[in-house]
């Protein structure tokens, strides 16, 4: 199974959702983007996420458009605000869905604020995505048997 992660800046969370998910079953082809990729993840994600002993840290970011010729099961977009659109695919996928969760980069407050920000966002997204992981697992079983 094929999966594409588009976010903004592909600096937190779809790098934190590519990692979950490979975490999960190794079987499983995950890629993340950005429309607008940051120069590199952003260093608090790859700490939390190596409290949850995955390492993102040799993860970097990439543009969506460097996937725009691949076919994909499933193409995920991430979105911030409600007031602004989804990130955009326009290559070949058989599932879209649209997710929101807050932006951990727009923290603010304390170091330790902004960290346990980050850790409840990495929560949020181990738990909507090992419902997502169950629930394709499901369906691949009953499509090969």
């Amino acid at each position: 199974m094929k999966i594409l992660l588009i976010c903004n800046s592909n600096s937190s969370i779809s790098q934190m959702v590519e990692g979950f998910l490979k975490s999960f079953d190794l079987d499983l082809e995950v890629y993340s983007a950005g429309t607008q990729p940051s120069k590199a993840i952003h260093p608090i994600a790859i700490e939390v996420m190596q409290e949850d002993f995955i390492d993102i840290s040799k993860n970097s970011t990439k543009h969506v458009n460097d996937y725009l010729h691949e076919s994909f099961d499933y193409a995920i977009t991430f979105n911030h605000d409600t007031n602004k659109p989804y990130p955009i695919f326009s290559g070949e996928v058989k599932n879209k869905i649209n997710m929101n969760f807050d932006d951990p980069d727009e923290a603010i407050g304390s170091d330790d604020e902004i960290r346990n920000i980050y850790r409840r966002i990495r929560d949020e997204i181990k738990n909507s995505f090992f419902k997502f992981y169950k629930q394709i697992s499901e369906q691949k079983d009953e499509k090969y048997g």
